[in-house]
């Protein structure tokens, strides 16, 4: 599968700190009382340059603390030398973590851990869940956590550019052969700073030498007596310090904290804390730059009251001759009414410095007048506020409308069911009347909410968010940003009204309705204006046709399948959580009887100990910086071909993360009033159009093991008239690379109906068909699935567990025997250098900002993307158009059949006995020729009475 775009940094505070501090260390930033800011201010400039150049989706700031560490256990002297810290950095350290806090950015500390091993640890199991992690600090011993999806980024400095340094930029800095030896060398040079010794005599080069004849301390200590001369003299005498300074060199990944993604998720900052801060600090320049200019005066306030009497409930108010002719503005004497000229420009502006007409609309009489004047409109924008963020259990407080700029209209709805059914009747007739645009941000969500009570909303829709996410899918697209970005505004904060976010958050039920008018009406008008932009913006990148055509028809679709839901089996899953209980005890006496004795193990430091020291699996088995044994998957996988006991330990693990993750946790997200589980689909958040599912995540429902394929059994028709459908395309991105590439070898395959990769075996391995082994025929899909993905010998060779020699070997096999193909990736590449983008059949484009950059790591990331992005993307086109039309299929022949589930290459639908026979037919058709190509596309169908079956 392909990696998604989430970018999450992680800063290391005190490196960065001391760096800001020495660079000006010349010529200091002194405040008017006396105050050295230049730390604060150098990082404030270095965490701005960051945020705006890199974009990442998310970020953390790691700081040390002042408590002994594990590595003070294991080394008294470890950092006793080091020089006390000049007191203008102790003074900057509270004003950084000031700065963090109000830049609503994680501030990370831990009591007996290095800001370091946070990072690693964090870095590990973010890029585990699908994350490109970029580490930010000038401190070299990072470079032994870079691998495939974690990179170094060094921070500009004394005139030397950034720096983005991932495995081969590592490899080649450091003269080694694998990540892994850097370790190593810092442990044989040492670390003067740390008062880490190393080997007296042994610098970089020495070290580097050493770890390149014999590839590793430890090995080197084996063969210390073959080392001639006070080199070897030097190394036989300080062979336990050598392992020792390796093990104080090597980060540890161990540390005890959770990886949140979305407590790092980068929002917007807290406008007062980092003005009150600034101002503290005398940041001018970083003010403009951070908040705009100061507000306005007072005056502006009370001139918008003004001309909010001047107005009629739904009419223009007073106009100048000029503005007569601009019917779709409100006016006003002192109100410019052209949006891309003067409100994308100048310093940022909210509610209290903004002309605006912002009214309620409380009576029956006044209600029906707007809905006339809402039905005489050829487009609208509304936006819905309720009592809870689950559209399924959600009420309706109220409505907004607007359909000109700087207008808006607020409904209050009562608690009342009755009483707010009457008045969304009001409104029927706006929102069912097929001609009229309906506007929104996010508006399946409020699609959703809509149908609580009875109302489908008709006619063509348009969702700001969706329409940037085509303009700018790795970006955010929330309304408060795309204000800022587009209209240089500020909307009104949520947290104003309910407070901040957790246990104590109000409700909107509990807000003023007068308070509530001004944030649920701005959210209507700032969303027709960003509306009225971002349509235009739209066809400059040729995307129109992708927004009306597919992503908007979609979001009416996923409305109808979150609605729908799908029904859950308990008591399967009662029996099966029972039946894991049973075979967790069982492997658990296994794994006792095979040690010799009973212990915890869920303990990593008593699995080691009797593992490594009782029953002695391997002589010198690896241990992390507490001193423990490691134990983690990587180190027992390579022991379970030899030891029965680590395979055991391995079952035990899967079955209590299924147990525990699915099994025991999918029942208690049953939705009450339906008895179903609806999950919530996600258009805007892969770069490359897959959809996404949240809440719970059922694209994510681990079917690679017998046990974890046994969850899909719980997922089960709503009633006995019922069945599964699961229709699932098959090798779809191997049947685009072929229809993109051109090559008749693999265009015969596929539409003769042969196996690829047995097919790809027999041309690379040079075999005939017949003599294909399951290994070369292994060998070969993992060829065939990584060439999408412009896979590097490095890559398929670890993935094969291969030399990277003979990983080489096999794709040049590859290239040779499929030579369109490399035509093709090498094509698509180059236009993509002079295009710096690329695009699907239907012209969703993945932007590559760093295709022609200097750097390897970050160019050969942009170059992957663009041999993958137009495959991926263009399956991800595929699967939507087929589920708009299944879905206008469904209606339009009034079926009782339902659509209720979308992973991935795979819908699943919920089929009337009755029906089951034109449901298949045509679903088989509609998948299979959504997008009509040269090859030939394949879909497998299955029916049954759970999905399990049905797959």
């Amino acid at each position: 599968m392909s990696r998604p775009t989430r970018k999450l940094f992680l800063l290391d505070a005190m490196a960065l700190i001391y760096r800001a501090h020495f660079a000006f260390i010349k010529t200091p930033r002194i405040t008017s009382t006396g105050l050295n800011t230049s730390a604060v201010f150098g990082f404030t400039n270095t965490l701005l340059e960051v945020l705006q150049k890199e974009k990442p989706t998310h970020i953390g700031i790691a700081f040390d603390t002042s408590k002994p560490t594990f590595r003070h256990v294991q080394f008294e002297a470890y950092k006793a030398q080091r020089e006390a810290q000049p007191e203008d950095i102790t003074v900057a350290i509270p004003y950084v973590k000031k700065l963090v806090e109000a830049m609503n950015i994680p501030c990370m500390h831990l009591d007996g851990y290095e800001a370091d091993d946070i990072i690693g640890t964090l870095a590990k199991r973010a890029a585990r869940e699908g994350f490109e992690v970029f580490m930010m600090t000038p401190d070299k011993d990072y470079g032994q956590l870079v691998e495939e999806h974690i990179y170094m980024y060094k921070p500009a400095f004394m005139g030397k550019g950034v720096e983005k340094l991932g495995v081969p930029e590592i490899l080649d800095k450091w003269k080694i052969e694998r990540i892994d030896q850097l370790i190593d060398i810092l442990g044989l040079m040492g670390d003067a700073v740390d008062n880490i010794p190393g080997v007296p005599g042994v610098g970089e080069k020495t070290a580097q030498k050493l770890i390149a004849q014999y590839g590793s301390i430890e090995n080197m200590i084996e063969h210390a007596a073959e080392i001639p001369g006070k080199l070897g003299e030097r190394i036989r005498e300080n062979a336990e310090q050598a392992l020792l300074c390796k093990q104080l060199a090597t980060i540890h990944l161990e540390v005890p904290i959770d990886f949140n993604a979305d407590a790092l998720l980068y929002e917007a900052p807290d406008r007062e804390k980092v003005s009150e801060l600034f101002d503290e600090l005398e940041f001018r320049t970083l003010r403009k730059r951070v908040l705009g200019e100061e507000p306005v005066a007072e005056s502006a306030k009370q001139a918008t009251s003004q001309a909010q009497g001047q107005l009629d409930l739904f009419g223009g108010g007073i106009k100048t001759a000029t503005q007569a002719s601009l019917p779709t503005v409100a006016a006003h004497p002192d109100f410019e009414p052209e949006i891309d000229a003067q409100l994308t420009t100048g310093p940022i502006r909210n509610i209290a410095t903004t002309y605006h007409s912002y009214q309620v609309v409380d009576t029956p009489e006044l209600m029906d007048s707007l809905a006339d004047y809402l039905l005489q409109q050829e487009a609208i924008c509304f936006d819905t506020e309720t009592t809870s963020l689950d559209a399924l259990s959600a009420e309706l407080v109220g409505i907004a409308f607007a359909y000109r700029p700087t207008e808006a209209f607020y409904v209050p709805v009562p608690a009342d069911a009755e009483a707010a059914q009457a008045i969304v009747e009001r409104f029927r007739k706006v929102f069912e009347n097929e001609e009229i645009l309906k506007i929104g941000q996010n508006i399946k969500y409020d699609l959703l909410i809509m149908r609580n009570y009875g109302i489908d909303v008709r006619g063509p829709l348009s969702d700001t968010m969706l329409a940037h996410y085509l303009l700018e899918p790795e970006m955010r697209h929330g309304m408060d940003r795309l204000a800022a970005h587009y209209l240089r505004y500020e909307p009104v904060s949520i947290e104003e009204l309910i407070g901040k976010k957790g246990s104590k958050q109000g409700n909107m039920r509990e807000v003023a309705v007068e308070e509530i008018k001004e944030y649920a009406a701005e959210d209507a008008d700032i969303t027709l204006q960003l509306h009225q932009i971002l349509l235009p913006e739209l066809a400059t990148k040729n995307a129109t046709k992708l927004f009306e055509g597919v992503e908007m028809p979609l979001v009416k679709v996923l409305a109808a399948m979150e609605s729908e839901g799908v029904r859950l089996d308990t008591e399967a899953l009662a029996q099966m959580s029972g039946v894991l209980e049973n075979d967790i005890r069982s492997l658990e006496n296994d794994i006792f009887a095979q040690a010799g004795v009973s212990f915890n193990l869920n303990s990593p430091k008593q699995l080691g100990e009797v593992l490594f020291e009782k029953m002695n699996l391997i002589k010198n088995p690896k241990k992390t910086k507490t001193g423990q044994y490691a134990t983690g998957e990587d180190i027992l996988s390579a022991l379970e071909t030899e030891h029965d006991i680590a395979r055991k330990i391995l079952d035990y693990r899967e079955l209590q993360k299924l147990k525990s993750t699915y099994v025991d946790a999918l029942p208690l997200l049953i939705n009450p009033r339906t008895g179903r589980i609806h999950t919530s689909y996600n258009q805007a958040v892969t770069a490359t159009g897959r959809l996404s599912s949240t809440n719970p995540n059922l694209q994510n429902i681990p079917i690679r093991t017998p046990r974890g394929r046994e969850i899909r059994k719980a997922f089960v028709p709503r009633s006995e008239e019922f069945l599964i459908l699961s229709a699932d395309y098959s090798q779809i991105e191997l049947r685009i690379m072929a229809a993109f590439s051109g090559d008749p070898s693999m265009i015969e395959a596929f539409n003769q109906g042969r196996d690829i990769h047995a097919t790809t075996a027999s041309k690379v391995f040079k075999v005939p068909l017949e003599d294909v082994t399951s290994e070369m025929r292994r060998k070969a899909k993992m060829v065939n699935f990584g060439i999408i993905y412009g896979i590097s010998a490095f890559g398929l060779a670890q993935r094969l567990g291969i030399p990277r020699g003979e990983a080489s070997d096999i794709i040049k096999a590859y290239f040779e025997e499929f030579p369109a193909v490399k035509e093709y990736m090498d094509r698509i590449v180059e236009e993509a250098r002079q295009r710096e983008y690329v695009e699907t059949i239907l012209g969703r484009r993945r932007y590559l900002a760093d295709i022609n950059s200097r750097n390897q790591t970050n160019r050969g990331f942009a170059e992957r993307n663009a041999i993958n992005a137009p495959i991926q993307g263009s399956a991800a086109d595929m699967i939507k158009l087929a589920m708009i039309n299944i879905h206008e299929f469904i209606v339009t022949e009034n079926l009782r059949s339902r659509m209720i589930l979308q992973v991935h290459d795979e819908l699943v639908f919920d089929v009337h006995r009755n029906e089951l026979d034109l449901v298949k037919s045509r679903v088989d058709d509609l998948m299979r020729n959504a997008l009509p190509m040269e090859v030939r596309m394949e879909t497998g169908i299955g029916v049954g009475m759970n999905w399990l079956e049905a797959h």
